[in-house]
């Protein structure tokens, strides 16, 4: 029986790209299930292609492949990779840094080289510019519908020299807890941290209290304020901010019924810090856009 096939790829749905990939995969085997994670990631965004990953594979069931392509470095020498997680998930993707959330969060436990001589669409080898057809698509179809094995992918590879993007890791310190920007979620301007809800547990902050955030790109303060720690988005009226726990478990930034990061300019990944703590005094808001928001 044949695996499910889930792509994504910063290609967008306004050409044949998406299509010709599906086709390749058809072509291995009629009997595959094709499904898409997204193909709306930002263009060469490598980093979230591995946070959509991280958010996505857990929940799809065990022996699912998924072909990930954001490639700027397609027909250099980066590697072809099949990576297999713990959780017995396999990535089909060029070894560039998109396999950094799942190696850190969920642990890769074996890796493959893909060998191109072997699995490469036939009568593609003067193509080196569109690998998620001819590379990745048609090896994670072969692998979906059980043409072929992990082992006959292609080389081992050490797990550890899967290749990874920087990385911060959600701390405390003192009364502040501090993280990064993991992600935006895109239709409704929320934003996404890595700090996980148990250092805010760790802390004693409870749902009702008043947080003071400050979001900085590098090392500009782009906002300050303070606002509520609430469960939903019913604990504020439509307009106001709020801190609450996403459905990974961690810390997001909302606005009610409006999008906060295009309110104020925010973007995400490595660059972007967030830092939360108990507010000492209510902070009022005198400034939108970029710039520090003082207490007054």
């Amino acid at each position: 029986m044949s695996r499910a096939l889930v792509f994504q790829s910063d290609f967008g749905l306004g050409d044949g790209a998406v299509a010709a990939m599906y086709g390749v995969a058809s072509s291995v085997s009629g009997s595959i299930r094709l499904f898409d994670l997204t193909h709306d990631i930002p263009q060469f965004n490598i980093w979230e292609a591995s946070y959509r990953l991280l958010q996505t594979v857990s929940y799809w069931p065990e022996g699912t492949v998924f072909v990930s392509v954001v490639d700027p470095g397609v027909g250099s020498d980066r590697r072809s990779i099949v990576a297999r997680t713990e959780s017995n998930h396999y990535i089909v993707t060029p070894d560039n840094g998109t396999l950094t959330h799942l190696k850190r969060m969920n642990g890769i436990v074996e890796a493959r080289g893909i060998d191109e001589k072997v699995n490469r669409l036939p009568r593609s080898g003067a193509s080196h510019t569109f690998h998620g057809r001819d590379i990745f698509a048609y090896t994670g179809a072969r692998l979906a519908a059980g043409v072929i094995s992990l082992d006959q992918v292609g080389p081992g590879l050490s797990p550890e020299s899967v290749v990874e993007l920087p990385f911060t890791q959600a701390s405390a310190k003192g009364d502040s807890i501090m993280g990064i920007i993991d992600v935006l979620d895109v239709r409704f301007g929320n934003v996404w941290s890595n700090i996980p809800r148990q250092l805010l547990n760790d802390l004693a902050i409870s749902y009702g209290d008043q947080l003071e955030v400050v979001i900085k790109d590098g090392h500009r303060t782009v906002y300050k304020n303070a606002m509520v720690y609430g469960r939903s988005f019913a604990d504020i009226g439509v307009g106001e901010p709020l801190v609450y726990v996403n459905s990974l478990d961690n810390l997001a930034i909302a606005m009610n019924q409006g999008s906060f990061a295009e309110e104020f300019n925010i973007a995400s990944g490595i660059n972007w810090h967030i830092s939360i703590r108990k507010a000492q005094k209510i902070y009022k808001m005198i400034k939108k856009g970029i710039g520090d928001y003082a207490g007054k």
